[in-house]
């Protein structure tokens, strides 16, 4: 953790001393309240790692020393490595890439103009453009293959979809639990030639998101389990309402997140200390009106700034939602 020091332009929301009543108001989150973390594996490695745990409750409160051990033994600096190495991302503070945001449900057809649910073609078609322009530089799955069974076998399709059109980082993480991402991953370690070399040049990465407020459900944690143990980089990504499932205040929802956040890297670094972890926020406001997560508000910028900047004052790489 460190003050921050910015050159060139930016947008500075918070101040050093902010930043830090922001983390010691989510220590006192993690601490005092704690997290319902939904999955015995997950509960286990937690109470291993010095973590309060509650198995009734299913409810884990974690001490400040060992939040800010995570937070240290997590990388500065993390290797999206692209199956052509041209294609290589590092993520590291002053360093900016760009991808898609996912998983859409519906497309505007190019050729008869429908709006209508999204098929595994769409899927197909959307991987290509993503590897064709130069502006993006890690495939994301863009919209979901609607047309697929809901199973298992679903989200390793769209991961085949996405490593057999693009020769880019794949971020992917629309799995149903722990046993889907091992296959995914020895999906990968087949295009590289093993899981070892998967391990050296990580050409795949996997996350998701809590269930706000402060939740990790078990498919969250069997997949930031998995990701630890195979060496592939791990994303949590908060996704909460401010009005709705966090504070109505930014501030209040900032404290929120930002615990949702740090609870899924806690059990990431205790799982596997120094692998690869990126700290992820599409958090927005809720739309009163519509009761809907508005991602083109000018808050979610606003959230987004402010996460961005408690993710270099925790030296870790970020992902961020734009409008």
């Amino acid at each position: 953790m460190r003050e921050l020091l910015r050159a060139g332009w930016g947008l500075n929301g918070l101040t050093p001393s902010q930043l830090q009543e922001i983390h010691q108001g989510t220590l006192d989150v993690l601490q005092d309240c704690g997290v319902t973390v939904v999955s015995e594996e997950a509960l286990d490695i937690l109470a291993a790692g010095g973590c309060d745990v509650d198995r009734g409750q299913k409810r884990v409160k974690m001490p400040p020393g060992v939040v800010e051990s995570a937070i240290r033994s997590a990388p500065e600096k993390v290797l999206m490595a692209g199956r052509d190495p041209k294609h290589d991302v590092l993520l590291e503070d002053g360093r900016v890439g760009f991808t898609i945001f996912g998983v859409g449900l519906r497309v505007l057809d190019l050729e008869t103009g429908e709006h209508r649910v999204s098929s595994h073609e769409d899927l197909r078609q959307a991987t290509l453009l993503c590897d064709a322009l130069d502006s993006v530089d890690i495939a994301f799955q863009a919209v979901d293959a609607s047309d697929l069974p809901e199973n298992m076998a679903k989200g390793l399709i769209e991961g085949e979809t996405l490593l057999s059109n693009t020769s880019k980082h794949v971020l992917h993480g629309d799995f149903y639990g722990g046993a889907a991402l091992e296959a995914f991953v020895d999906m990968a370690a087949a295009v590289v030639g093993g899981r070892e070399k998967l391990r050296e040049r990580p050409i795949i990465s996997s996350g998701g998101c809590p269930t706000s407020p402060l939740q990790l459900g078990e498919q969250l944690c069997e997949i930031i389990i998995g990701c630890a143990r195979a060496g592939i980089p791990a994303m949590v990504l908060s996704m909460a309402m401010s009005g709705a499932t966090s504070p109505i205040t930014l501030a209040g929802t900032l404290v929120t997140h930002n615990a949702e956040v740090l609870s899924g890297l806690v059990l990431h670094q205790l799982t596997v200390p120094g692998a690869p972890f990126i700290y992820g926020s599409s958090t927005t406001i809720m739309d009163m009106i519509y009761a809907t997560a508005p991602v083109g508000c000018p808050e979610l910028g606003m959230v987004g700034a402010a996460a961005t900047a408690l993710a270099r004052y925790y030296l870790l790489p970020s992902f961020m939602a734009g409008g």
